[in-house]
């Protein structure tokens, strides 16, 4: 975990670090993935779910060179993309997509709501990487400033969680 009195630059290469993990994490997934539907089915597709904060997919899906990969194996590649981790998990769920990269929260959100899927790999959480953000000119200052607010967020994200973690640490 990263220390949060490290120099920034410290914090962002540990943070750069765990997404070439995590990325490659995924991409291997989906080539074993993949690698499964060619022996099944030699004229197969392959579905991945990403989001534009999924930045090394993002990156993986500009280069092609998964699609390069699997192209002998008789696999092509789809990219959908999704807003945000509820909804590329619904996707999931009702078999729009085969694989994706989701946060930590939402997949617990999903499970509650009684979806079904199986983690293929995880990554530890990376909580400094997530923030409540407000107008510079703001007179929120604090979150007990949040009381009787209305917050905008995406529901069963972990943005969703996080609130919910700070509201509690503070009483709210």
């Amino acid at each position: 975990m990263t220390d949060p009195t490290a120099p920034a630059a410290d914090r962002r290469r540990w943070l750069q670090r765990l997404s070439t993990l995590t990325a490659t994490a995924c991409i291997g997934a989906a080539f074993a993935l993949a690698s499964g539907l060619a022996q099944a089915d030699p004229a197969r597709e392959l579905r991945i779910g990403f989001q534009k904060s999924a930045s090394l997919l993002v990156l993986q899906k500009a280069q092609g060179t998964l699609e390069k990969r699997l192209a002998p194996q008789g696999v092509a590649v789809k990219w959908v993309e999704f807003p945000a981790g509820p909804q590329l998990l619904e996707g999931l769920n009702v078999g729009a997509v085969d694989i994706g990269y989701v946060g930590e929260a939402p997949p617990i959100f999903a499970q509650a709501a009684g979806a079904r899927f199986v983690y293929a790999g995880n990554d530890p959480a990376a909580p400094a990487t997530e923030a409540v953000v407000v107008p510079r000119a703001s007179a929120l200052t604090s979150v007990a400033d949040l009381k009787g607010r209305r917050i905008a967020l995406n529901k069963g994200s972990n943005v969703h969680y996080l609130l919910v973690r700070l509201l509690e640490k503070n009483g709210l």
